[in-house]
């Protein structure tokens, strides 16, 4: 070592000034690198937050529009469906009444007169009338002609005030003979260009022959006028006498109206079209596309069209209201709503082009792009005037740090030897290192002499203490080792347990989570033709928990292979087990008893898991029912017994909740779906693979987590009874 004006070279204190212009030096290389990563973290931090904001805002906004148009678009459709719909009931209401009269005239002829009936006459047009109109080669003169349809005038007025109050185009009845008798305002219409009168072959029209075909109100599909030459729908119903038809009745109504309102209603960025029971578009303003009106001839059904979606979408609107859907027709995406005419089968369909409703949400991120540009720009120039404010204050930082260390240094050295000798005397028996005055120099060396004697008298202690403690754990582990001897001796472990007895195969496991557990499980032949399974678990762990798990099962075995009945044999247990329970401990019970030759069983369920069922040939199941509370919760507790059968073929899972709840890395639980899913992997596996399936599966879910309950099963195969020789 070498002194240069009162500092030494290579001695303590230019070490400890080193060491501080080091650390110093450390500190900003590592402040430098951290203000480094952190803006440029930051800046990623900024910029994504400012993504996850736009698209947070791009996404509320979307669903607000979306929200907008499928409250309006659906509210729309309904509308108009609702007003259709009412439409075509009050024809059919019109119709019905006329059919209601009708069925009274057939029925009983002789209380009705003959009622005047005529031509149509040109010269009436614009007024109401009743007219008659005939087929081909009908004598209308003829008296059983003239007698039905004087019979069938009595309708005359009413259909007369019909058509006038119920908003319908005309209405009529059709006998079987070729006649009818129709009213309406247009009498000039049923004469040809020549002036002649024209015949109408009513038994040909789809309204009188679907009424006849199915027996009840029909309406038909969209046709044409034969005297107006209008788009319209008629329905007609049938009228029986005596069994046999009788008459059709029918009436009209005229289209034009919802056909200019579909019109009408088309934007350039909507439309409304209607579509018939058979998938045909009937009403639309759209000329070209999917959604034009065609012939009936050349109409595509559109429940068949390729577009599965398109298809799946309208086979629900003819059925039921459909809320909004995206839908691709014609190279472009629309959003749509269908509501049901349920009166004629046929739907409403409302379009809304995804472009336009997506129009605002698009200027909307266009608009906030370029607010976030201007923002960034700013960001960066004020984060670079920020980094060069902190590289000029570490420059300040290290000249402080320097001149720090050259004064500090100094005062530390001088102390310090005579610490040192004294600690390298210490050895052997004397371990003590006693306090003295040079050590009082006030500062952190006064603290450190005395830390290093209090240090040593309490080393000297902790021997001691550790030789204490090192005795006492291992008499503790000793203990330990056997009471987890005695408890795995308690459980039966050999298997297959009853080698002689082919009607049953059994396999059970348990696998405590500390050295001794709680859980337990048990069966026993109670007589030759009847079997006893238990699976139980104890509250708490440890040995309490392994002793009190014990006593439980001494106490059942006992008082069930003394004869009595199971609900009777838990309450005795559970009477006992409240004697002197200081603890309030308690414990869960599933148990039952099976008929080995029949397979009838009886079952309690004292607070614990549900069983899991498997049937011949299905898949295991939780069977579940009101439980009893736990034993030993309460003295005098009753036991409800549930009754149960196994067939040949049949399985029963048991467990505690350690199966259930055992937990993974990430606190997730097992659950009983998870156990279900494998004892389901291969659900006819003998009991012994059952427990190992369930196992595998719960090491690969917990991947090494400690777990802090017991895991204890029990599988039980009913084979059925055995065959005597």
């Amino acid at each position: 070592m070498k002194k240069f004006k009162n500092f030494v070279l290579g001695g303590i204190q230019s070490k400890i000034f080193n060491l501080v212009i080091i650390f110093l030096l450390l500190t900003m290389a590592a402040y430098t690198v951290v203000i480094l990563h952190q803006t440029n973290s930051l800046n990623t931090l900024v910029s994504e937050s400012n993504e996850r904001q736009k698209q947070s805002i791009v996404g509320i906004s979307r669903q607000t529009m979306d929200a907008v148009i499928s409250q309006t678009q659906s509210q729309s459709t309904q509308m108009e469906a609702m007003l259709a719909d009412d439409m075509f009931k009050g024809l059919g209401s019109a119709v019905t009444m006329m059919a209601d009269y009708a069925e009274k005239l057939f029925a009983d002829p002789a209380a009705f007169p003959s009622h005047p009936y005529a031509a149509p006459d040109a010269s009436t047009d614009g007024k109401i009338t009743v007219q008659l109109l005939t087929e081909d080669h009908v004598d209308v003169t003829d008296p059983a002609v003239a007698g039905r349809l004087g019979l069938a005038a009595n309708l005359s007025e009413l259909m007369a005030a019909l058509y006038r109050t119920a908003g319908i185009n005309s209405c009529y009845i059709a006998l079987t003979d070729g006649t009818m008798l129709l009213a309406d305002d247009h009498a000039s219409s049923k004469f040809d260009e020549n002036g002649a009168l024209i015949t109408f072959p009513m038994r040909q029209r789809d309204w009188y022959t679907g009424a006849e075909k199915t027996g009840k109100l029909f309406f038909t599909d969209v046709v044409t006028d034969v005297f107006t030459g209008q788009i319209g729908i008629m329905c007609g119903m049938p009228v029986y006498q005596n069994g046999k038809l009788a008459a059709v009745v029918g009436a009209d109504l005229f289209l034009d109206k919802m056909a200019a309102a579909i019109a009408g209603a088309e934007t350039a960025s909507s439309f409304t079209c209607i579509v018939n029971q058979n998938g045909h578009v009937v009403f639309s303003p759209r000329s070209e596309g999917t959604f034009r009106v065609r012939t009936s001839g050349e109409a595509t059904d559109l429940r068949d069209t390729q577009d599965a979606a398109l298809a799946g979408f309208v086979r629900s609107a003819l059925t039921e209201f459909t809320s909004v859907q995206a839908v691709e027709a014609d190279g472009e995406k629309w959003y749509m709503t269908g509501a049901p005419i349920s009166t004629v089968g046929w739907t409403v369909l409302n379009a809304i082009s995804a472009a336009a409703a997506d129009s605002p949400t698009v200027a909307m991120e266009a608009s906030y792009d370029g607010i976030l540009n201007e923002a960034q720009t700013s960001y960066r120039t004020n984060l670079d005037h920020a980094k060069q404010t902190i590289f000029v204050l570490l420059i300040i930082v290290t000249v402080l740090g320097i001149t720090g260390a050259l004064v500090v240094a100094k005062r530390i050295v001088k102390p310090l030897n005579t610490m040192t000798e004294r600690i390298v005397s210490l050895g052997g028996k004397d371990l003590q290192f006693h306090m003295e005055d040079t050590y009082r120099t006030g500062d952190e060396i006064q603290v450190l002499a005395e830390s290093f004697s209090d240090l040593s008298a309490k080393t000297l202690q902790y021997v001691d203490q550790v030789q204490r403690v090192t005795a006492e754990k291992e008499r503790i582990g000793t203990e330990l080792s056997m009471a987890t001897a005695i408890q795995a001796s308690q459980l039966p472990k050999l298997f297959p347990a009853f080698p002689t007895r082919p009607e049953f195969d059994i396999n059970a496991s348990m696998t405590p989570a500390k050295e001794v557990g709680g859980d337990f499980y048990d069966f026993f032949l109670i007589d030759p033709d009847h079997i006893a399974l238990v699976m139980a678990d104890v509250s708490g762990k440890g040995v309490p928990a392994a002793l009190f798990m014990m006593v439980a099962r001494v106490l059942i075995k006992s008082h069930l292979q003394n004869g009595q009945r199971l609900g009777e044999a838990l309450s005795n247990v559970n009477n006992q087990l409240c004697e002197g329970n200081e603890l309030d401990l308690f414990v869960t019970v599933w148990a039952a008893v099976i008929e080995i030759s029949t397979g009838k069983g009886v079952a309690v369920n004292a607070g614990h898991e549900h069983p899991a069922l498997r049937r011949a040939g299905g898949l295991y199941e939780l069977i579940t029912y009101r439980h009893s509370l736990a034993l030993a919760a309460m003295d005098g507790l009753p036991f409800k017994e549930h009754p149960f059968q196994l067939n040949p073929g049949d399985s029963l899972f048991v467990y505690t909740d350690g199966v259930a709840e055992a937990t993974d890395t990430h606190n997730e639980l097992f659950g009983t779906d998870r156990m279900l899913d494998a004892l389901n992997e291969d659900p006819d596996a003998a009991p012994k693979d059952v427990l190992t399936h369930v196992m595998d599966n719960i090491h690969r879910f917990v991947d090494g987590a400690e777990q802090f309950d017991d895991i204890t099963m029990l599988s039980f195969k009913y084979i059925g009874p055995a065959k005597k020789e």
